[in-house]
């Protein structure tokens, strides 16, 4: 027996959402066609359909507004697996928001399915109109807007989509999904829904203020043989040399924080390209507020023995801190086995057990992470100082990095033991 998509009965939406319907409905097609839920990747988007993740046994990403089509697509283009299936799905308000990454997967016709949940509006913002709202119902809702809708099940047959369809009737939602499921390439579906908080509360009202269900198909096979090539270097050049050594055993989880201008993302990079320089997995991402030239950044590493599934870090085994605002940010990660790096100037009686350092005053504003996280790692021999240093050699700013570590090197023999 195929294992359920859905793990929970109870829907996120509000009562009477059309939303609620397609999501029962595709799980239906996805069991029904004989997928499991790990052989099922559902990109969401912001927005009311964003709120499908957590109640999906598949994998799931959720992406920017409007976004979704995109991350799919490159998820669709790095699986290259007739095993799999990518399932992108976002309201009508991300479909217009991001309109140009929906009609690039079409032009790739990639294999993959995106579900476009038309309530007409912004339902999870109070009910604007979207670039799908159609002129009856700006009419109905006494919108005073003259300009016509996109017609997105239009636009992505134009694009070069395998198939394209709108549909308004929910005994019709299971069907389509697994015509779009079993069509290689690239399918659009755009499903009319209601919305009883802000919209159309009722089937009969729908069908008079939404275009009449329509049906595209080019049929064409995939793009995807002739678009994608990974090249030499991870299909067969193998493992990439490693020249040095580290005396990690198992997996280092490293936290690394500062404020914008310290080139925080710049050192996780490079304590990263160290590790695989090391013989070591490694991963990096990073977090810093919309902004990005002012507040925090913060950046993760991890660096295993073994290869890495999960680039989660919920328990670093080390933070290094070199700002109040990077401190801020990555205080409540704190652990009661986590060691911490920090700048003399955030001496705290909270945490005397912490390693602290003149790291800002040694090496300045946009040296103090690195000086910090490379005399941690040279300290504790996790990493040589020469892969460091290698691995900053690459760097636009390489000289002015290996002279950072350098210092670091040298403020190893004034760290306290």
């Amino acid at each position: 027996m195929t294992q359920p998509i859905l793990v929970t009965k109870d829907m996120p939406f509000c009562p009477g959402c059309g939303h609620g319907v397609a999501v029962k409905n595709l799980a239906k097609a996805l069991e029904e066609a004989g997928f499991r839920p790990l052989d099922v990747i559902i990109v969401s988007d912001i927005g009311c359909a964003g709120l499908v993740d957590p109640i999906l046994a598949t994998h799931t990403i959720h992406g920017l507004h409007g976004r979704a089509p995109a991350l799919a697509l490159g998820v669709s283009l790095g699986l290259s697996n007739p095993g799999k299936k990518v399932v992108a799905i976002q309201g009508d308000g991300g479909a217009t928001i991001g309109l140009q990454h929906l009609l690039e997967a079409a032009r790739r016709n990639v294999d993959m399915v995106l579900i476009v949940l038309n309530n007409l509006l912004y339902g999870m913002t109070g009910g604007q109109m979207s670039g799908l709202s159609t002129q009856a119902f700006k009419a109905e809702k006494h919108v005073d807007d003259d300009t016509p809708p996109f017609d997105i099940v239009r636009l992505a047959h134009e694009a070069g989509a395998a198939g394209s369809a709108r549909i308004s009737a929910p005994g019709e939602f299971k069907a389509y999904f697994q015509e779009a499921l079993a069509t290689p390439g690239f399918s659009l579906i755009e499903v009319a829904c209601l919305c009883p908080s802000h919209g159309v509360k009722k089937l009969k009202e729908l069908a008079e203020v939404i275009p009449g269900d329509l049906k595209l198909s080019r049929q064409r096979p995939p793009a995807r043989a002739s678009y994608r090539d990974t090249g030499p270097l991870f299909e067969k050049g193998g493992p990439l040399p490693a020249p040095y050594s580290s005396c990690i055993r198992e997996r280092l989880g490293i936290v690394i924080a500062g404020s914008a201008g310290g080139g925080v993302q710049s050192v996780a990079r490079l304590v990263a390209n160290a590790g695989i320089r090391s013989g070591l997995h490694a991963t990096m991402k990073g977090e810093y507020p919309i902004t990005v030239g002012t507040g925090f950044s913060l950046a993760e590493v991890i660096l295993s023995r073994n290869r890495i599934h999960y680039t989660g870090l919920e328990a670093p085994d080390v933070i290094v801190a070199v700002t109040e605002d990077g401190m801020a940010k990555a205080r409540s990660r704190v652990k009661p086995n986590t060691a911490l790096v920090l700048d003399s100037a955030l001496r705290d009686a909270a945490f005397p057990d912490a390693l602290y350092g003149n790291f800002h005053k040694e090496a300045g504003k946009q040296g103090a992470a690195l000086a910090a996280a490379a005399s941690w790692l040279i300290r504790e021999g996790l990493l040589e100082r020469e892969a460091l240093l290698e691995a900053a050699r690459g760097h636009q700013h390489g000289e002015a990095l290996m002279e950072v570590i350098e210092k670091a090197a040298g403020m190893v023999r004034g760290l306290p033991v």
